[in-house]
């Protein structure tokens, strides 16, 4: 990382200095507990040392897409035990940015920490407004970005903030996420193969198209497979799909060829939530009126032998709605899948968002090469992009 890192601060400066520190506390709302858990351990060694060079720490982070707008739902509140626990210390909690902020953080404790509500809760903070940042920067001395799960978004939190305020350097987790993933992904040992699921093509195009650049195999699974079903001819009854998306997965699977592996069979049911009549059929045998919410047994075992055979994995997405079993089993099996292949000496890497929740669920995270804090921002950096949130932080 030719970037400045938060060990080169000199220690003699820190002590009393607000260190305004971006983190990653992003969760989907199903997800919360588990996930929310696993990103505020993975920032403790960053909240740690500066609470030991006799810092002020003060914490900012996003939550959903609230766009401005003040949605109880999506209050960093609830997050608060958790950092105390994973912290042993307890953390302050302010609910209102626009309120008297400056002058609280002013009279904090050396050592001591605050969590800031939801950023989002601004106007224009996921625009990168200049004006934004510049409110959010008098709440600190200097700017540490340790949300490696936020770095491929432009944002006033993460970009413009880091241009206003300095220095502005990285944190352990920043520096570790992007260090284990460029340096592995540099030269990957092969076969390389990427499994990519979630429900939306138009999230990870991008990234798709640029990965069949890279990987020997790329794996299809979750509701993104319906819209390569449509484009293939076949029937997905009622299933997720994105029609304006078709032409695209045709031109992947064309520019793939045999290297875009495909479910072969499905688990569907007329109801999400009344799983009795669920059931495998074969992809190209789904009645009307039933959704596919799962791959099937076959494809399961396909792709775990597919995932035998690398050298190198990289998992970006669950293979069906997972959080509702029995739609869970084929996600889990890729979670199996890929512990037994760590076992074996392949590298496997976790990229972070739901996959990372279904690990961790499984209770498999320990087998995992690198688990990242990260999902697009994993993709993106794997795809060999640029990430906004560290470009902007200072040169070395």
């Amino acid at each position: 990382m030719h970037k400045r890192v938060m060990n080169t601060l000199d220690p003699q400066q820190l002590e009393g200095e607000a260190a305004l520190v971006r983190v990653d506390f992003n969760v989907s709302l199903q997800a919360k507990r588990s996930r929310a858990s696993h990103r505020i351990r993975k920032t403790m060694p960053t909240i740690k040392w500066l609470c030991s060079q006799g810092c002020r720490v003060v914490l900012m982070s996003h939550l959903g897409r609230p766009q401005g707008r003040r949605v109880r739902e999506l209050s960093l509140r609830p997050f608060v035990p958790q950092v105390e626990q994973e912290l042993g210390a307890p953390v302050r909690f302010f609910d209102n940015l626009l309120g008297p902020v400056q002058r609280e953080i002013r009279y904090m404790q050396p050592g001591e920490v605050v969590l800031l509500e939801n950023v989002r809760f601004l106007p224009r903070e996921d625009q990168n407004d200049p004006v934004t940042a510049a409110a959010l920067a008098r709440f600190g001395d200097f700017f540490v970005n340790d949300a490696f799960g936020a770095a491929h978004r432009a944002h006033s939190s993460t970009v413009a903030i880091a241009h206003l305020l300095k220095p502005a350097v990285a944190g352990f987790l920043m520096e570790e996420e992007y260090k284990y993933l460029q340096d592995i992904l540099a030269d990957p040992d092969r076969p390389f193969v990427a499994v990519v699921g979630g429900a939306k093509i138009s999230s990870k195009i991008r990234e798709i198209e640029t990965l069949l650049n890279k990987v020997d195999q790329i794996i299809i699974g979750g509701a993104m497979a319906n819209t390569f079903f449509l484009a293939m001819g076949l029937d997905v009854g009622m299933s997720i799909v994105e029609h304006e998306m078709v032409d695209v997965a045709h031109r992947i699977m064309e520019k793939g060829g045999d290297r875009v592996i495909l479910p072969t069979d499905v688990v569907i049911a007329q109801d999400l939530y009344d799983p009795s009549e669920a059931c495998d059929v074969a992809h190209d045998a789904v009645p009307s009126g039933w959704s596919i919410y799962d791959i099937g047994l076959e494809t399961r075992a396909r792709y775990a032998a597919c995932i035998e055979k690398a050298k190198t994995v990289v998992w970006n997405g669950p293979m069906g709605v997972f959080e509702s079993p029995p739609f869970d089993a084929g996600t889990v099996a890729m979670a199996q899948a890929l512990a037994l292949a760590s076992e074996a000496g392949t590298t496997t890497i976790v990229g972070g968002g739901d996959s990372a929740a279904a690990v961790a669920r499984a209770g498999l995270e320990d087998r995992m090469s690198h688990v990242s804090t990260g999902g697009g921002a994993s993709l993106d950096l794997i795809a060999g992009k640029e990430l906004p949130g560290v470009s902007a932080l200072d040169d070395v």
